[in-house]
């Protein structure tokens, strides 16, 4: 793209932006009408006389009214438009446009302004698709933050239908596309059906089972994958919006990369979110050497983490022994063994195994201090002759207890306060957390060595070598990395919950419940409003009345409920990057998702997780058998040819199984690779990256470097930013590792020492594949050593 077209295309953007910056506005502009409105309102129902009963029921019903429409006018402050549809012109008459936002505006005239997004008049917005638009010829998102429009992106279902005045005003995937129709030969018309037919496919596949959408750089599978989502939630809404749609993305940027894209649905049934996050309360973002997110992510570690549970579950080396309150109890080894075996072959979770080892234990003890005080009374009364009394009887047997189970019980609730006896219960089976499961294991050799040794001599048990459960080693204080989220997801299923308190408050709140029932009858009978016991007016009665005044918090919305429970099951996951996930994530996926419904979006050329996917069949198929079906994306419309040739060079080096996608634009200028002699880069990769802003004038810029370097070249370019947050997105110019870029493009890309991207490990070609395939107009690869063979395509200067 010459720099004329660039600028013209700028140009085409920021007129569009204004445009819909002005309505947007005037949006914003009646929202705050409407909410002076409904808040004088309000305020002159709460001023009026309460007067009689009628008059009281009046004023609550106005009053609950106004409130609730204003609490709707208050949460729709972000997010309030962010779609727009333009149909198609009928016998010269020019199509509709319609705003589509989460609710519904109407101008001073009452005419529509705004279409909730659940009207039907905006089904078109989530259901037309490139091969099915209905009679829409263009489809708008608009990304708005706070009050400003910061970006628009348009999909076109029908160029010739487009007037030639709004053809002119294309932005984002649209105008490339618009770009592509409009060259010089048929081929690049048939190029845009064939890219339109391959998404077409991806948004409208069933719901049920797992679609694989494997596409190489620049295909748009991502934003196909979104599309799906916003598709079926629109389509399935009666399956979906109860249980809501999550999306798993590699990290908080990209989330924020993609949700710039998905459109707000009100914001109420989505749930984005990395691997590092899927276990609430944690959110890990460290992650592990390659050595040991390989042993993290096998299988192999389910058995590790039984054994790390089963190793808490533990008998004495002999009897227990106990002193409380100034006696020692004894139970024997053989029952303390018997015990833990009968709690264990419950079959139900370590947390809830423990209230019958714990109970079994405490009548063990209390019998055992019974048996103990029982012989200390025959000895006293013996020693003082009392057996002969004739008002002792029971003692002329010396069988008969002296103590009954009610003794028993009492005793057994006595030793349960002792802190010596609860701390020899505890040391013998613990109520454990899953946090405190895992970070013990892994910082504790001894703890780790058992844990295996427990792992080794199960069932079908495999046994860690030493080099690999050393490698899981760390320091106590040690941050959790991405790795530990699925151990402890597993650890969170083995322990389970001791619900007993929770049951306790579930039982306090029903008797408070109850209480204020009776308060609320109580009222409507001084009242006059319950006559015989029964409500003179069925609009209002006890349990209703009372539940109006309790205070439950604020609603919370599908979202945010599902983001707090671990358990919760979903109704559709999207995973995008999904060739990063080991095969324990995905354990922490599925339990997320019982139906097994999923879109499952990568590339396994650019897998840079040294335990993560190779072939999506491997780990795919034992968890949806039959129901697997793949999609392949094989047009990149985004990358230049002249930088995919290069790239097919690298992935023809490290895998050769995968099928280069095939770009269809070229790009402006050649792909470089530029030598600097050792120790010049501080020197000379300032000068070249103000170069690369210059020439990319509005456009991002990033300096892709080995993980091991980051640091270094950060250093040498102060005005960037250089750590991964939503942020990035917003800087002209950005540092990152291979990893740290994955799912994220730039104008242009300037590659930092590629011989060092590919000795970082195993994984290190897909890394430089990755790194190299960033860029959608310029790159240049910046080498102090020997330039790698594989990128022997590039142009040397």
């Amino acid at each position: 793209m010459t720099e004329r077209c660039q600028a013209e295309t700028d140009q085409a953007y920021e007129s569009a932006v204004k445009v819909e910056q002005e309505y947007v506005s005037r949006l914003y502009a009646r929202l705050d009408a409407l909410r002076d409105h409904n808040r004088s309102a309000l305020r002159a129902a709460y001023a009026q006389d309460s007067g009689g009963y009628a008059a009281r029921m009046e004023r609550e019903a106005t009053t609950g009214e106004r409130l609730g429409r204003l609490v709707q006018l208050s949460s729709v402050e972000n997010g309030l438009c962010f779609g727009r549809v333009d149909q198609h012109a009928v016998d010269g008459v020019a199509g509709e446009t319609l705003y589509i936002g989460r609710i519904g505006l109407r101008d001073e005239d009452h005419e529509p302004v705004l279409i909730d997004w659940r009207a039907p008049a905006a089904r078109p917005f989530y259901a037309a698709t490139p091969t099915a638009p209905g009679d829409l010829v263009r489809r708008r998102h608009l990304h708005v933050r706070d009050r400003t429009v910061v970006g628009i992106d348009d999909e076109v279902f029908d160029l010739d239908r487009l007037p030639e005045s709004d053809r002119d005003s294309l932005v984002g995937e649209a105008a490339l596309l618009a770009t592509l129709r409009q060259a010089r030969t048929g081929r690049m018309g048939d190029i845009v059906a064939t890219i339109q037919a391959e998404q077409d496919r991806v948004i409208r596949a069933s719901l049920p089972g797992a679609l694989v959408v494997q596409g190489g750089p620049g295909t748009g599978k991502t934003v196909a994958a979104l599309h799906r989502a916003a598709y079926l939630l629109y389509t399935h809404r009666s399956t979906l919006e109860r249980r809501g749609v999550l999306v798993v993305g590699p990290n908080s940027t990209f989330l924020r990369y993609i949700g710039q894209v998905l459109p707000s649905l009100g914001e109420t049934d989505v749930v984005l979110t990395t691997v590092g996050e899927l276990y609430p309360g944690v959110r890990a973002e460290a992650v592990d050497s390659p050595e040991s997110a390989v042993v993290k992510g096998s299988p192999r570690m389910v058995g590790l983490v039984e054994g790390a549970v089963a190793d808490r579950q533990r008998v004495p080396d002999g009897d227990l022994v106990v002193t409380a309150d100034g006696t020692t109890l004894r139970v024997d080894h053989a029952t303390c063994a018997h015990l833990r075996d009968r709690a264990r072959g419950l079959g139900v979770p370590h947390n809830k195994a423990r209230k019958l080892f714990v109970n079994e234990m405490l009548w063990e003890l209390a019998r055992a201090q019974n048996d103990q005080m029982e012989r200390s009374l025959r000895e006293v009364e013996e020693a003082e002759g009392l057996l002969d009394h004739e008002d002792l009887p029971e003692l002329e047997n010396p069988d008969a207890a002296l103590r009954t189970e009610e003794d028993t019980a009492h005793a057994r609730e006595t030793l349960w306060a002792d802190p010596a006896v609860r701390a020899a219960i505890d040391d013998l089976w613990p109520l454990l957390t899953p946090e405190r499961l895992v970070a013990e294991l892994l910082s504790d050799p001894h703890r780790l060595a058992s844990a295996t040794a427990e792992a080794a001599a199960a069932p079908g048990g495999a046994e860690l070598a030493p080099e690999e459960w050393c490698s899981l080693l760390r320091p106590p204080d040690a941050p959790w990395t991405v790795g530990d989220v699925p151990l402890l997801d597993e650890a969170a299923e083995l322990l389970g919950e001791d619900d007993s308190e929770e049951r306790a408050r579930e039982r306090a709140e029903e008797r408070r419940r109850r209480e204020e029932e009776r308060y609320a009858q109580g009222v409507l009978e001084v009242t006059g409003l319950v006559e015989d016991g029964l409500p003179a007016d069925d609009l209002l009665d006890t349990a209703r009345l009372a539940e109006r005044h309790r205070d439950t918090g604020p609603a919370l919305t599908t979202a945010e409920r599902a983001a707090a429970d671990r358990t919760w099951a979903y109704g559709h996951v999207i995973v995008d990057e999904a060739q990063e996930l080991s095969k324990m994530a995905w354990r922490v996926v599925m339990r997320r998702v019982p139906t097994r419904s999923l879109t499952v979006v990568g590339d396994l050329a650019q897998t840079g997780n040294a335990a993560g996917a190779r072939s999506w069949r491997e780990v795919l198929e034992r968890y949806v058998h039959d129901r697997l079906h793949e999609e392949r994306l094989l047009v990149n419309y985004r990358t230049p040819a002249e930088i995919m040739a290069v790239a097919a060079d690298v992935l023809r080096e490290v895998a050769p199984e995968q099928e280069p996608p095939e770009s269809v634009r070229e790009g402006d200028s050649l792909p470089r690779a530029l030598h600097v002699a050792p120790g010049a880069l501080a020197r000379e990769l300032p000068a070249l990256v103000e170069a690369e802003l210059a020439t990319v004038a509005e456009g991002r810029l990033a300096v892709i470097t080995p993980a091991g370097r980051h640091a270094e070249v950060a250093g040498l370019l102060p005005q960037a930013t250089a750590e991964v947050t939503p942020d990035v997105l917003d800087r002209p110019l950005a540092v990152l590792t291979p990893t740290q870029s994955k799912g994220l493009e730039f104008d242009a890309v300037v590659t930092v020492d590629p011989a060092g991207i590919l000795a970082t490990g195993p994984t290190g070609g897909h890394d430089l594949y990755v790194a190299i395939t960033r860029a959608t107009r310029r790159l240049t690869v910046v080498h102090e050593g020997e330039l790698p063979s594989m990128l022997g395509r590039l142009a040397h200067e």
